[in-house]
């Protein structure tokens, strides 16, 4: 169990969460801290150890936050319930991952903030954030979301992650002109959609949903990577317009070719891993990419793989559980094809 104690000598405000298993150390630490802060609202150190006897049977432990704090982390106190933060007053960070929060409510006055964490909590409604107009950066990651909601008034939202929840469609997002990342990743969402008015748009991850096509990306002009690992993507397209983009990942999807890649000329990382791709081609022009993973397919011939050579900035290839990785000389045949390259698989190339 973590504490979290913030004190100055300024106004001290309470926040209360029940705990199962607090330490006397700790309870002797924060009333240490009251006697330094000087102040009305004050612990008193004459107490006998009947309060935190009190305390170790699961009574509420008091906790003290300073209102003009600015960044406040009260991650894995037990808080069951969002309440009594009406005069932070500068607060810019409020970090409440971890807890027990059933509702995002009683956020209204802190219309300072800009970073709210709300990681592994039990919410199931994106709601009550109408005041936040400050915010640039929201995570609601592992709750129970099934629906994205109530975040028209968050333009200058940089930031949404929203994995883990229970999230079946893209939707409501038109209005976060400024949102920079999305991800979306570990849900429940069967089609790529409503995206067109996210015009700075550069990272989108959607990994690990049952996405069957890569499709309404066109809008997405500034994207730099796009995460689509572990869908049930057959074909790789829709990413003509994408020319901005830098790093793919299809790994873990029933793709049997490499194609659909004309355009994204300034790709770096290409990942394909665990695909039923046999060959390697319609790559040569990808000139600046640096990371290839390729690893658990179908490749059986030597010949494909000597497109790699085009590849002057490459440093690291995976190849492994491919049938070439069973030929005895794979390494130094790799090695032949590309010398500068810096790690093959798992290892560093100038290993034997």
């Amino acid at each position: 169990m973590l504490y979290a104690v913030v004190i100055k000598k300024q106004f001290i405000s309470y926040l209360t969460f029940s705990s199962k298993v607090p330490k006397k150390p700790v309870l002797n630490f924060i009333k240490k801290l009251f006697i330094m802060s000087n102040e009305e609202h004050m612990i008193d150190t004459e107490e006998s150890d009947e309060e935190e006897e009190k305390m170790d049977d699961g009574e509420e432990v008091p906790l003290v936050i300073v209102n003009d704090e600015v960044d406040i982390d009260l991650t894995h106190c037990r808080i069951r319930k969002i309440e009594h933060f009406d005069n932070l007053t500068a607060v810019e960070v409020l970090c409440l991952r971890n807890n027990l929060i059933k509702q995002i409510e009683n956020l209204y006055m802190l219309t300072t903030l800009r970073e709210l964490e709300l990681y592994d909590n039990q919410i199931t409604k994106i709601e009550n954030l109408d005041t936040l107009v400050n915010l640039e950066i929201l995570d609601i990651s592992f709750n129970r979301i099934t629906k994205i909601e109530n975040l028209n008034n968050l333009s200058n939202l940089r930031k949404l992650f929203l994995i883990n929840n229970k999230i079946t469609k893209i939707e409501n997002l038109e209005h976060l002109e400024n949102l920079e990342m999305l991800e979306l990743g570990s849900n429940r969402i069967r089609v790529i959609e409503n995206l067109q008015g996210l015009k700075n748009l550069t990272n989108l991850f959607l990994g690990k949903n049952k996405i069957s096509k890569i499709q309404n990306l066109e809008a997405l002009e500034n994207l730099e990577l796009l995460s689509l690992q572990s869908n049930r993507i057959v074909k790789v397209e829709g990413l003509q317009n994408c020319l901005k983009l830098e790093h793919l990942y299809l790994s873990h999807n029933g793709i049997n070719e490499v194609d659909g890649l004309e355009n994204n000329v300034k790709l770096q990382t290409l990942d394909m891993t665990g695909n039923k791709i046999k060959k390697i081609c319609r790559i040569d022009h990808l000139v600046d990419l640096e990371e290839f993973w390729f690893n658990d397919n179908e490749i059986d011939s030597w010949d494909c793989v000597d497109t790699l050579k085009n590849f002057k900035k490459l440093e690291t290839v995976y190849l492994e559980h491919n049938p070439i990785a069973e030929d005895p000389m794979y390494r130094k045949k790799i090695k032949l094809i590309v010398p500068w390259i810096k790690q093959i698989d798992a290892t560093m190339a100038h290993q034997n």
